[in-house]
Formats: structure tokens, sequence, C-alpha cells
């Protein structure tokens, strides 16, 4: 039977706009179904320290993606085509494992890559609303998202964590098959910004309750990117953001074709990265180690794909 709160029957969740019925076997990009297709839910600890606080956040990882980025670290449930884990809920079954993260002591709940699941998104949070719970909400995003599905979100969404990957919609198109994607994210980005602002509000335990941060993973090989994806940032939405600089790369399992893709971040890479926000005058936010790299690889075989 069909959700007849959204209309999936032709889906134009994200900026692709396939208009596919993802109630036939004919899904579109994401070839994503109609009801809630997990990857996990489950307590993480590695988001910003803010975010994560003492107890973690209870993220909610949803399969497939409407990026197929070739060096995905959560491949084993991202993938279009090779789906290694996936479990199809009802929406009680979703609810009920997010409640028992929010009563192991999360404060937060976090839905990451939830672009081509916004219908299911909204649906869970306005029913965790409804139970009476009222944890932080988290937008975990690749930033390929539409500007008009963001202002829709406003008042789903307390903080907005989108990745602004690339400068070059060729890099984009090569490595996550997105075209316009630059464009696209700056503006979804934008909205959040005229949503939130550049503050990020804590309460009296040091938690962000409310506000922005962009991140940026710097890639190897592809300095310039990253550069430019900052100076995209500073000219459209301003230094007093908070940035999340990420050095965290990791090689996938499975070789590459192109070669800088396949070996890990130098420190001379990421240093020129930083270099360049600080010379930009970005003042708020995270630079990450050089070892970051072996701390973010999830296995979502197990019930708690990243290390507790």
């Amino acid at each position: 039977m069909k959700n007849e709160l959204f209309d999936l029957s032709n889906c134009y969740c994200c900026p692709r706009e396939c208009g596919a019925d993802r109630f036939s076997e004919k899904k579109g990009f994401c070839n994503s179904p109609a009801g809630f297709s997990i990857g996990s839910i489950c307590i993480h600890r590695g988001e910003e320290p803010p975010i994560s606080g003492n107890y973690g956040i209870c993220n909610i990882f949803f399969t497939r993606c409407n990026l197929q980025c070739i060096f995905c670290q959560n491949y084993q449930i991202s993938s279009n085509k090779h789906l290694e884990i996936e479990y199809n809920l009802q929406l009680n079954d979703v609810i009920n494992l997010i409640n028992d993260g929010i009563d192991k002591g999360a404060d937060a709940v976090g839905f990451v890559s939830p672009s081509h699941f916004i219908p299911q998104m909204k649906q869970i949070i306005s029913e965790i609303k409804d139970n009476g719970k009222k944890p932080i909400i988290v937008m975990n995003t690749n930033a390929y998202d539409k500007q008009t599905t963001i202002n829709d979100l406003e008042d789903y969404i307390d903080i907005y964590l989108p990745d602004f990957k690339y400068s070059d919609n060729r890099l984009a198109l090569r490595y996550s098959k997105a075209r316009n994607y630059t464009t696209t994210a700056l503006d979804a980005i934008a909205e959040m910004y005229r949503q939130k602002g550049s503050n990020l509000f804590l309460n009296e335990n040091g938690y962000a309750e409310n506000g922005l941060i962009v991140r940026h993973l710097v890639l190897p090989g592809e300095v310039e990117n990253s550069i430019n994806c900052l100076r995209l940032l500073a000219d459209r939405i301003g230094t007093s953001v908070h940035l999340s600089l990420m050095s965290q790369y990791n090689p996938p399992d499975n070789r590459l074709k192109f070669a800088n893709l396949n070996r890990k971040l130098f420190a001379d890479e990421y240093e020129l990265v930083v270099s360049e926000a600080e010379r930009l005058g970005f003042y708020k936010g995270w630079f990450q180690e050089m070892d970051s790299a072996t701390s973010y690889n999830p296995n979502f075989r197990e019930v708690h794909p990243f290390a507790i």
C-alpha cells in the first residue's frame, strides 16, 4: 500500500529529480524503495565535540545515496548497485531503536545521508516529537540537496551538518556522479545559513542545540579543490560559520583508477588547506589530527559499526 503522506510514486526528493516510482521496481538513481531502508541505527561518538557530547549521538544511517562517491567509507550501505547491508523496517521499529539510543543518554538524533529519504526523515522526526521526546535533530548531509527542500525543513532540523565536497563540478562528476554539485550545494548551505546564522548555540553542558557546521573532507591530490571550496564558502556564506576541516580520508579496500585516491592524505597537503582557512579568516570550528584516518572506518556488519 502506498504511503499517502508522500508522493514517492513520482519522486523529486533530491536534485536529481528522477520522477521515479519508488513503489515499483524502477526506483531511479538512488535505487531506493518507498519505505524505511536502514543501514544502522546506533550511538556514534565520532561527530564534532559539541554534537557527540559525552554520550554520543543516535545516528540513523539510511541505505544508498544520491551521491555515489567512489571513496565512500560507508560503501557497505551506500552503494546503489552493490548494497551489502540493508534493513527494511517499519516506522515503529525505527522509533523503538531511536528511543533506545535516547534512553542510553544520547541528547541528539542524527540523520546521515538523508537527501533521498527526506519524506521518511520528516515522518520519523514527527513521530519522535509526538511521542514526547525532544532530542536535538541533526541533518548530516552531503549538501547535494534542493534549496526548496532545506527551506521546507526549517521547523524540523536543529543543527545542519553539511559536507561541502567540491568546488569543481568536473571532480563531482568524476568522483560522485553528480552534475552541477557546486552551485546546488552552495544554494542549499546558503539556505541553512539563512535559517541558523553563524552562531552555534550551546546548552549549559556545552552540547550544541541549534546551528550550522560546514564540513569539508580534504582529498589526497586535490588541494586546489579544497582551497577553492573554502574561498567559495568565505564569499557566499562568510568566515564566521563553524568549519570542520577533515583530514580523515582513508583509501577504500578496492583499488580505484585514480592513483591519488589510493593513498592517505599527506600532512603537507592538509596544512596547505589549513593555512588557507586561516588566511581567509575562518576562526570557529575544528581541525583534525593526521592520524584521524584510522578512527572513522565503520563496519556495518557489527551492531556498533564504529568503535565506542
